[in-house]
């Protein structure tokens, strides 16, 4: 439930609400106006298993959690949130400890999913060094079509929903100094959503496995070891390495 990258052109999306009436209004955006998503709605479309019939519960959560995402990424303000009740809202990741929502805004969606307790050495991702807008363009770099998110299935209704998604994108560009593999990077994971009456969310609770998601982004060597071994392979290679360039 990392963010799906968006590009700023035109406003209005099929799969988040809140886009398409807060043109006009006083939001505050991150950079500079509402997002636009047609490279991922594209990717979306394209690598989605299911395709939930209009107005189902199904399509209800995944567009709801699409609308949250997108606020979380693009929104400076928690108070100009409407997928969620700022006051009460904690997000829960693998069993640690809770965030409010204004620790979750401060730490990007990247940096809240992927905090861990393991010793630096053993981690592959050390969200505690990152900042909201290096771990954007980390994983912007990684996947140049977007990250896309869809829901695999729903176990419960509300108050407390409870369903299956999938996270994927295409291994497309570097990440944290290795090279892409050009393949698919995925993980599945489980979450409940805790709505109040007016359906807006008070607590998000996510389990899943990183190591899913990284080991299909790290399983290149690192670029610089890649382009030496390549170069002492030959001497006389006519193709640089392409990282270079």
């Amino acid at each position: 439930m990392a963010t799906e990258e968006a590009t700023l052109e035109t406003v209005g999306d099929k799969y988040r609400s809140f886009l398409y009436d807060e043109a006009d209004q006083k939001i505050e955006w991150r950079h500079g106006g509402p997002p636009t998503y047609d490279d991922v709605n594209k990717l979306f479309e394209e690598g989605r298993t299911k395709e939930w019939p209009k107005g189902s519960l199904e399509e209800i959560v995944q567009n709801a959690v699409k609308s949250w995402e997108m606020e979380l990424s693009h929104k400076i303000h928690l108070k100009d949130f409407k997928t969620i009740n700022p006051e009460k809202f904690k997000l829960i990741v693998n069993g640690r400890e809770g965030l409010s929502g204004e620790e979750t805004l401060r730490l990007g969606s990247y940096n809240a999913l992927l905090k861990n307790s393991l010793p630096k050495e053993f981690q592959y991702y050390k969200a505690d060094e990152e900042t909201f807008e290096s771990s954007h363009d980390a994983f912007r770099s990684a996947f140049p079509r977007g990250f896309a998110w869809e829901v695999i299935s729903v176990y419960s209704g509300p108050p407390e929903i409870v369903f299956k998604f999938r996270h994927w994108g295409f291994s497309e560009g570097p990440f944290k100094g290795h090279a892409p593999t050009g393949e698919v990077a995925q993980f599945y994971g489980l979450a409940t959503l805790k709505v109040d009456e007016s359906l807006k969310v008070e607590e998000v609770e996510v389990y899943y496995d990183p190591a899913e998601l990284f080991g299909g982004l790290l399983r290149r060597a690192p670029i610089s070891t890649s382009c030496q071994d390549a170069a002492a392979q030959s001497s006389t290679a006519t193709h640089g390495c392409p990282f270079s360039k």
